[in-house]
């Protein structure tokens, strides 16, 4: 068993980042194929995802600015790199979207 203080914040962030990104993509691959109404709703079910891991991330660092312990370890650093590529590719993916979206009239 793990000591780690936040494991299941942690991995909270992992598992919802994950999820966020591979719907973003996920909306993508609906957008190549026209599916403009299900691109709307995975779209949607991906910013819950990326929303919650958001604030969990919110949560550990308000815990640290109290004061309290926030150990930093590699799965720390990989739940941050999970959280920040979901990011990057929510920004990609909606200009893609957008774009395809311009360009079918």
């Amino acid at each position: 068993m793990s000591s780690l203080k936040n494991e299941r914040e942690i991995m909270q962030i992992i598992t919802t980042g994950g999820d966020a990104r591979a719907n973003y993509l996920k909306a993508l691959a609906e957008a190549r194929e026209g599916n403009w109404e299900k691109v709307d709703s995975i779209l949607l079910h991906a910013n819950d995802s990326l929303n919650l891991a958001h604030n969990v991330q919110t949560s550990l660092i308000q815990s640290e600015i109290r004061g309290e312990e926030v150990e930093i370890s590699l799965l720390m650093v990989h739940a941050q790199d999970h959280l920040m590529n979901a990011i990057t590719v929510k920004e990609l993916v909606c200009e893609m979207i957008k774009y395809m979206k311009q360009q079918n009239g």
